[in-house]
């Protein structure tokens, strides 16, 4: 009866990812319903596959600087995004052994200290960062279409290139821009299912570290039952490594096609707000483009950087327990523990790129020399 009345008397970590799910429905691959596997093999052509083809060929067959700017930074995010979502898709399995692993360390946050902080300061942050993820999504979306529709003439979203003349007929050129906006809309749902998972993650993460650092600091101040509770909370250590290998299994690629994608786009973008915007509503566009860019890199470097500043605090939080007058065993087994939680955690992208803040501010500095050697060719 207390669980029903008092929702922080649990903590279900997998209701954060309801929304998560829901865009990998939206987009065929998880769920049952009629016609799922038709819906995901047109996805799969249309979307993933032929859509950043048609902006690939498109760019090439470019002949002003002006569109091929213009094409840039939507055929990068394009066949970026692609690439991620085929990297995400791959790693589904592991993403549900993450989520079955969390749901276990959830059981482990018996007293109201945890749970309220998990409610607080851990659930009520990752539902905001998805939230957030919902806004740019849809305003990116709306921005985008609506800066193709009152663009002068029959001009498509982007410059791409289509079997037949778009310009023939109304017809061919309403056609082929309801493609582009449908495919821009799909392949801005694909990107929230790619962006929005990391920060969330890494959120929930560093929440349970910092729970199980509260359960390290009250071990042995009660005499019976000290050693029980080591062994647990060693074993929640041990998970939550394992949560960390898996997300480096999971991010290795995904996310270092992120920092590419960024690094590129940022100075793209800027280029086109100061030289080749139209009108009005196509300098929103850029700019909101440009924030939601911002928006994909910066949760995930900040988070990151989060989870691995609270693994930094796991030793005082052992050396804070209440260790002294422990027997030789007990003492023993928490050095070891305590050696186990003094290397650096951190995930990285490619193996190569911390997924940190020092990542987000060199991504910075990489697009501004690109949009410094842009502007020497002007």
């Amino acid at each position: 009866m207390e669980s029903e009345s008092n929702p922080a008397a649990f903590i279900r970590s997998e209701d954060i990812y309801r929304t998560y799910w829901l865009y990998w429905r939206l987009l065929g691959v998880e769920g049952e319903y009629p016609m799922r596997f038709l819906l995901d093999l047109m996805l799969n052509f249309f979307v993933t596959f032929w859509y950043p083809t048609h902006m690939i060929i498109g760019l090439f067959r470019e002949r002003t600087m002006k569109d091929v700017f213009k094409n840039i930074p939507f055929t990068a995010e394009s066949f970026f995004c692609s690439f991620k979502i085929i990297c995400f898709r791959l790693r589904l399995a592991e993403i549900k052994r993450i989520e079955q692993l969390l749901k276990e360390l959830d059981e482990r946050a018996v007293s109201p200290e945890e749970r309220l902080f998990f409610h607080q300061k851990t659930r009520s942050v990752a539902e905001f960062i998805s939230k957030t993820y919902v806004v740019a999504g849809l305003a990116t979306a709306v921005t985008g279409t609506a800066s193709g529709l009152f663009s002068s003439g029959r001009a498509l979203l982007y410059p791409a290139w289509f079997p037949y003349d778009v310009q023939a007929t109304a017809l061919k050129y309403w056609i082929s821009f309801g493609y582009q906006a449908t495919g821009a809309s799909l392949t801005i749902l694909q990107n929230m299912a790619n962006d929005s998972y990391p920060p969330m993650t890494f959120c929930v993460v560093a929440g349970h570290v910092r729970m199980l650092s509260m359960r390290l600091t009250r071990m042995g101040h009660h005499r019976e039952g000290a050693t029980k509770k080591l062994i647990e909370n060693i074993e929640d250590h041990r998970k939550l490594m394992q949560i960390v290998r898996l997300l480096h299994s999971t991010l290795y690629l995904s996310q270092l096609g992120q920092f590419i994608s960024s690094g590129i786009n940022i100075s793209i973008v800027l280029i086109n707000i100061l030289f080749f915007a139209e009108n009005s509503i196509a300098i929103i566009y850029y700019v909101v483009y440009f924030l939601a860019i911002v928006l994909e890199l910066f949760p995930s470097c900040y988070y990151g950087t989060l989870m691995s500043m609270e693994f930094d605090k796991l030793p005082y939080a052992i050396f804070s327990s209440n260790w002294l007058g422990k027997g030789p065993r007990y003492c023993r087994t928490l050095l070891i523990l305590m050696q186990f939680t003094l290397p650096e955690v951190g995930v990285k992208a490619g193996g190569m790129v911390g997924i940190s803040m020092n990542a987000f501010f060199a991504t910075i500095q990489m697009a501004y020399s690109f949009f410094t050697l842009a502007m020497s060719f002007r």
